[in-house]
């Protein structure tokens, strides 16, 4: 594919990106220059009108943004990404409004189990927000997550019936990860055995190493399948190694030990797929590992408590200290974190405390003999850093059993589309966006990030790519293999 045909096809994408970048850069000249911030305001409009007459154009437009937007104080201590947040609720606005006027949202996708656990729980977050310790909080934690999921799950499903939006979206969040990538590289260059200059190279754009090793990981799957599609041909192939190839070094220079182990087991799964192991197979054999680990528990913890080896720049000694439980600060924060979430949980098991509660009350449930070096009591270090432990404290049981359902009901769906679908890439397409869901959902035992638009605006767009190829591509006709379906038509 030559540069012509490359411009040709992606027209679309490319304009998004300049009319972003001219925004970007028209409020660093005012930001630089402290001149007034309505100066930016024809800017805006120009967005404003290319979010109501094109929505699929502007949802790849804020994707693209995502990764660059940055956090900054608006209305006293409350933060916003910027630009990206603010495009995403004017993304919710005219989504909603568009679909309440012109009811033209495909029903089937409503309709969907995965759908239908998404509006559950966040139906959950809205009552048990009204029960809250602290109500403010969580009716804006609420807010925030409504418009991470509504653009990019909804809306970003209803887009994904034509297939070419798939890769055009991922195409764009990767573009502005491959800059923060690139950046925060560049900046460890020299500083390769500076564990602390490593966990932080990446700020403003991400948190920590964590979550950036987080999206990283979410990538690579798609990454890899992408480089050997048949529409990747030319220069088009030369992209995708490329991009691999940077995506396989931040994974590496991010020392997030999680997002290793996210990798490996998205590997493993899809060995087990591609070996035709039944879904139902797949659960009992991780119904066994829990059980198994709660049954020796105590001769594991025992063995990892004799584990001294600490965080380093070193592969293997980081390979080693994910199981030091008795020096490593962050394994002994997150079991602190961890211990005082379920102390929380205990006191209100059904509504919880509230959602994006537990940073703000956490601190007098900490006992001293567990405190590690980083512990504090100011609730700055991050939440409950798991995406399952969370919610059971913020939102009760209900709460972590619906976002569990979403996970296990996705990917139920994907391995459920790999094996009906008619179409040998709509197979495999949906067979990576499922091994690269699975990354977080692997990770999510140590972390949770569904609070920020760094990951949610793949999450949930990942999401909504297994959603929108399960109800819009042929299936073959019914047969003996687990989970195939009656012929379809895509629309």
């Amino acid at each position: 594919m030559n540069l012509r045909e490359f411009l040709k096809r992606n027209y679309k994408a490319v304009i998004a990106m300049s009319a972003v970048v001219l925004f970007l850069a028209i409020n660093y000249v005012l930001a630089t220059h402290k001149e007034l911030w309505f100066m930016a305001v024809p800017a805006a409009l120009v967005l404003v009108l290319l979010f109501l007459k094109n929505m699929d154009l502007a949802l790849m437009a804020t994707a693209l943004v995502t990764p660059l937007s940055v956090n900054v104080a608006v209305l006293g201590e409350s933060e916003l990404s910027l630009p990206a947040e603010p495009m995403m609720i004017l993304l919710t606005a005219v989504f909603l409004m568009r679909s309440t006027i012109e009811k033209a949202y495909d029903k089937r996708l409503l309709r969907h189990p995965v759908s239908i656990a998404v509006m559950v729980m966040l139906v959950w977050m809205v009552v048990v927000s009204a029960t809250s310790q602290l109500p403010l909080v969580s009716f804006k934690y609420t807010a925030a997550r409504l418009w991470f999921v509504i653009p990019f799950f909804f809306a970003g499903a209803y887009a994904f019936r034509d297939t070419k939006r798939i890769r055009q979206f991922f195409w764009c969040y990767a573009t502005g990860l491959i800059v923060v990538v690139l950046i925060t590289t560049a900046r460890t260059m020299g500083h390769l055995h500076d564990l602390s200059t490593l966990h932080h190279a990446m700020k403003p754009f991400y948190n920590d190493h964590t979550a950036y090793g987080c999206v990283l990981a979410l990538f690579l799957p798609a990454a890899f399948y992408y480089i050997f599609s048949r529409n990747s041909k030319g220069w088009a192939r030369l992209w995708w190694v490329a991009l691999f190839g940077v995506l396989v070094m931040g994974l590496y220079l991010s020392f997030s030990r999680a997002a290793w182990i996210s990798v490996v087991a998205a590997v493993g799964v899809f060995f087990a797929v591609r070996l035709g192991m039944k879904i139902k197979w797949m659960m009992v054999c991780f119904a066994v590992g829990v059980g198994l680990f709660f049954t020796y528990q105590g001769d594991l913890l025992y063995k990892m408590g004799k584990n001294s080896t600490d965080s380093s720049t070193e592969l293997s000694s980081q390979v080693k200290s994910m199981s030091n439980i008795s020096t490593d600060a962050s394994n002994l924060e997150r079991l602190n974190r961890w211990a005082s979430a379920l102390r929380m949980w205990k006191e209100h098991p059904v509504l919880g405390t509230g959602p994006g509660t537990y940073q703000f009350l956490y601190a007098s449930y900490q006992r001293s003999y567990q405190l590690s070096v980083i512990s504090t009591n100011a609730g700055d270090l991050g939440n409950a850093h798991s995406e399952y432990i969370g919610p059971l404290t913020e939102q009760g049981v209900p709460g972590t059993l619906f976002i569990t359902a979403v996970f296990l009901l996705t990917f139920a769906t994907g391995v459920k589309v790999y094996r009906s679908a008619k179409s040998k890439p709509v197979a495999n397409v949906a067979l990576a966006f499922t091994l690269s869901l699975l990354t977080y959902y692997v990770h999510g035992a140590f972390n949770n990030f569904l609070d920020t638009d760094k990951l949610s605006v793949p999450f949930w767009g990942f999401t909504a790519v297994v959603v929108a190829l399960d109800v819009f591509c042929e299936k073959k006709e019914r047969q003996t293999t687990e989970g195939c379906l009656p012929e379809n038509s895509c629309d």
